[in-house]
Formats: C-alpha cells, sequence, structure tokens
C-alpha cells in the first residue's frame, strides 16, 4: 500500500489547477511517484485557454523496463491473492474514487476542455461504477468440470495472464483506462498503463489513489509518447497481454508487435457509426436521441458518434431543422463553467484535422453546412481550441466526411425511402462498432439490428459504454470485447486443464 511521501494532497481538493502542477513530471512506478529516467518533460495545454498546466514525464524505454520489471514481481504474489478479496480491494478503490469524483471530474475538464457538467462529471462517475462492477466478480473466475474417464478427475481453471500493458487515449481517458485495469487486476493480473500524451494528468491521480488500497506495484502507470514509450510497453518480453483503445492506423502497429511476441491483443479502434430514423419514430426524443448520439457536448470526439444520420424522407427537412435549433441552443464556453454544455477540441493538431473535414465539405457541390450554436465571447477563451458544430446536408455516400472518421463535432445527415437501402448504406463502410435504430415498428427494427454490421446496436436509444454490457467492434473497428464479465474471462486469464488419473 501507498505509505511513501507524495506531492499531492491526500484528500480530495477542487483546486485542478494546484493539483495539475502538483503532479507535474512524474510517473507512477512500484507504489510511488518517480520522475523520467531521462529527466524530460512535455507540457500539457489547457485547450480552453491554450495556458500550459502542468508538465509530464516523459517516459522512454528505461521508464518501461523499470514499470514492467516492477509489475513482474508483484504480479507473483498478487495472483496468490484469493480471486474475492482482490476483488473486494478493488471495490474499495471504487469507493476512494467516489470520494474524489468532483476532483477528478474538474482535473479532466483542465486537461481535455470537455465540459464539467455534461461531460466530465459524467466520466468520472463512471469510472468508479466500472471498478464497482468487476469488484464484485472476482468469485466468477471459474473452471469446469471436463468428463473425460470414470478413473481421471478433469478439471479447469482460469489463471492470470501476468503483466498486462495499456495503452488509452484522450477522449474519455478514465472510463477507457478503468475497463482495462479493473478487469485485469481482480483476474489476477498488474498493470502498466501508457496514458494519451494530451491527458496524463487525471489517470496518474487516480493511479496514485488506487495505490493506497492495492499492493505496489499491482497499477503503474506512464506517460510519454507512442513511439518512445508506447513502443516498448508493446514489445516488452514480459509483457504477456496487450489491450489498446485508439486509431485504426496505430491499432495495426500494435498488432503486429503483439503478434511477434505472440501474446493477445484487445483492440478497440475507430468507428463511423450509422443512426437510422424511421418516420413513425417518437419524433421529439429522436432529435433528443441525435444530439446524445452525436456526443456533440464531447465535440463530437467519440468513436461511437453517429456522424452518419439517416433520415426517411416523410421527416428529413423537419428533422434536420429541429435538431440544428436544439443544437443551436446548446452553450459553448469554459468547461470549467456549470453554464457550458460544449467544450474544446483535445489539440491543434486534432482541431486542424477536423477543420480540415469541414472546409472540403463546405466545397463539394450541393453541400450545405449547417453552423450550430455560437462561439464564446470571453476574451479569456480567445485562444481556446472551440468549434462550433456542423450538420451537413446533400453530401453522397462517396464523401469524405461520409466515409471516414473525422473525430469532431460534424454529423451527415442523409434521407433515405427504403429499408433495405439504407441498410446497404450503413453496412457499406470499413468500420462497425456501433448503430442506432429509431422507430416504433420493433418487427423492423430488430430485424435490421440483426443485420447491421456492428459490434454494438441500440434501438430507441444511444447510450455510452455500460459496464455488464459487452462492448467491442467488428470489421476495422477492433478485435474483443470489453466491460463484461466476458472480457474478465477471455481476454485477462488462460483456461488451463487439470487431470489426475485416480486408477
Amino acid at each position: 500500500m501507498l505509505d511513501t511521501p507524495h506531492p499531492t494532497p491526500a484528500d480530495p481538493t477542487t483546486d485542478c489547477r494546484a493539483l495539475a502542477k502538483a503532479l507535474s513530471g512524474l510517473h507512477f512506478i512500484g507504489g510511488r511517484y518517480v520522475p523520467a529516467r531521462s529527466g524530460k518533460t512535455f507540457a500539457v495545454v489547457n485547450p480552453a485557454t491554450g495556458e500550459e498546466v502542468a508538465r509530464a514525464a516523459e517516459g522512454d524505454a528505461a521508464d518501461v523496463d523499470a514499470a514492467v520489471q516492477d509489475a513482474a514481481r508483484a504480479q507473483k504474489e498478487w495472483a496468490k491473492v484469493p480471486a474475492r478479496k482482490r476483488g473486494a480491494l478493488v471495490h474499495q478503490c471504487a469507493a476512494l474514487l467516489k470520494a474524489h469524483q468532483e476532483e477528478l471530474s474538474r482535473l479532466i475538464a483542465l486537461e481535455t476542455g470537455k465540459a464539467l457538467r455534461t461531460e466530465s462529471r459524467v466520466e468520472a462517475g463512471v469510472v468508479a461504477d466500472v471498478f464497482e462492477f468487476f469488484g464484485g466478480l472476482g468469485s466468477e473466475l471459474k473452471g469446469e468440470s471436463v468428463p473425460f474417464a470414470p478413473n481421471v478427475l478433469s478439471v479447469t481453471v482460469r489463471e492470470p495472464l501476468g503483466v498486462v500493458g495499456a495503452i488509452i487515449p484522450w477522449n474519455v481517458p478514465l472510463l477507457l483506462m478503468a475497463l482495462k485495469i479493473a478487469p485485469a487486476l481482480v483476474a489476477g493480473n498488474t498493470v502498466v498503463v501508457k496514458s494519451a500524451e494530451e491527458a496524463p494528468l487525471t489517470v496518474l491521480r487516480i493511479c496514485e489513489l488506487m495505490n493506497r488500497i492495492l499492493p505496489p506495484g499491482c497499477f503503474n502507470m506512464l506517460s510519454g509518447f507512442g513511439p518512445e514509450c508506447g513502443a516498448p510497453l508493446v514489445t516488452h518480453p514480459k509483457v504477456r497481454k496487450v489491450t489498446f483503445t485508439g486509431s485504426v492506423e496505430t491499432g495495426k502497429i500494435v498488432a503486429k508487435a503483439a503478434a511477434d511476441k505472440l501474446v493477445p491483443v484487445t483492440l478497440e479502434l475507430g468507428g463511423k457509426s450509422p443512426m437510422i430514423v424511421f418516420a413513425d419514430c417518437d419524433f421529439e426524443k429522436t432529435v433528443s436521441g441525435a444530439i446524445t448520439s452525436m456526443r456533440f457536448t464531447r465535440q463530437g470526439q467519440s468513436c461511437t458518434a453517429a456522424s452518419r444520420i439517416y433520415v426517411e424522407r416523410p421527416i428529413f427537412e423537419a428533422f434536420v431543422a429541429e435538431m440544428k435549433k436544439a443544437v443551436d441552443a446548446m452553450v459553448m464556453g469554459d468547461p470549467l463553467d456549470e453554464k457550458t454544455d460544449i467544450g474544446t477540441i483535445i489539440s491543434e493538431g486534432q482541431f486542424e484535422k477536423v477543420q480540415g473535414f469541414i472546409e472540403e465539405g463546405k466545397r463539394t457541390p450541393g453541400a450545405k453546412a449547417h453552423e450550430c450554436s455560437a462561439m464564446p465571447t470571453d476574451p479569456a477563451l480567445k485562444k481556446g481550441l472551440f468549434l462550433r458544430p456542423v450538420i451537413f446536408t446533400g453530401l453522397d455516400g462517396n464523401s469524405r466526411l461520409v466515409r471516414e472518421e473525422i473525430f469532431g463535432p460534424v454529423t451527415v445527415i442523409q434521407p433515405f425511402d427504403d429499408a433495405e437501402a439504407v441498410l446497404a448504406e450503413a453496412n457499406d463502410s470499413e468500420y462497425g462498432l456501433a448503430a442506432s435504430l429509431w422507430t416504433n415498428n420493433l418487427k423492423v427494427g430488430l430485424d435490421l439490428a440483426h443485420r447491421l454490421e456492428a459490434g454494438l446496436v441500440q434501438i430507441n436509444q444511444n447510450l455510452v459504454v455500460q459496464a455488464n454490457l459487452s462492448y467491442g467492434g467488428v470489421k476495422s473497428s477492433g478485435l474483443g470485447k470489453e466491460a463484461s464479465l466476458e472480457a474478465m474471462l477471455e481476454h485477462f486469464t488462460h483456461k488451463k486443464t487439470i487431470m489426475v488419473n485416480m486408477a
């Protein structure tokens, strides 16, 4: 348990800027804060103001090796802890994270630009829920009795894999980290996490908090860049499982590196999620659902965002008008302001990428860009990475805006006349992460749900990832599942067969 001096406050704090400074320049390895072995750091910038709020430790192969070696030593003892006790400790972590929920909410809003009220508090709350859920599953690490012969006792047991290397993204770093480390820890593995360079602070604070309860070395946190820090983690010989969330391109690199070692990998990659709206839907509920589905409060920075919306022609014009009206009413501003609905884009690079898509859409003949909401007027936010949400109409299925993941507040709405034709359009994508259908005809809805090529299909709702519901994509959207008992058993343990000849 954490018993060494550390620079961060022991009790919850709402001073996110002071906490960010206290976390500067540090990894968390072997139960304590340590600087990068090279001494290098990089800037963590508040995307709402452009101010540097902290420096993060810039990890490299030496830091990775130190963390993995500590994790490997700790794993031998952690695996001996009874599974239910491991679960109980993870459950205690959930309670501690709940006590620090407001602190974590403010810190993640500061470093990512996600609005406090609509996004950051929600994420911080869901994180505690994930740890609570998996903490109760220790007793489910069961084996089987296998009939083989009358004089042979044949059983299977579930055993941990060893050290898990986890690489997480910046859009929902707390939730996506929890989905990886909670099942890994309960299953008896230890974990080394490489945070996203854009959002290293809040996950680092969570690591410290959990180390007040977990044995040293079970949960380690590194920050740094992909080639220098992420790649050595994936290729380290003592890392026996890799779990990654991010882009398709990087996911392929991770998969190839893991294949070279013949270790299992879980990949949660991109999406271009279709939303299909029939004329018989509950109109007001569906418009509201479209706002939620597009994750506009997160500036559309979600792999499950409904960035392709197909609306049956009789209600198409009314739907576009009502959706624009609803987004116009949303307030864009300081992420830490309670009045704010929509925060910022995460970084300059992402901002420029999304702007490029918007400009391309505006140049397309026949296309119309319905720009929504309004830019903040506070002079303190003039350097902020704010971008007005855009609803495009008039684009055809060959447009890059329809086919490629934008990861910004941009959606394309197209009319349709025939259910079979719209199903074909929805499935005509390299991605297959999520989809939603909106209709009061459940026969039609269920029929299409079975035929949509997506790992998660929802009818008359589009919730974010929930504990206990299997989550993961098909096609280029990834490999494996998260958020469920299945994820813990299939992706963080291996099955051993034991035979006893009693003759």
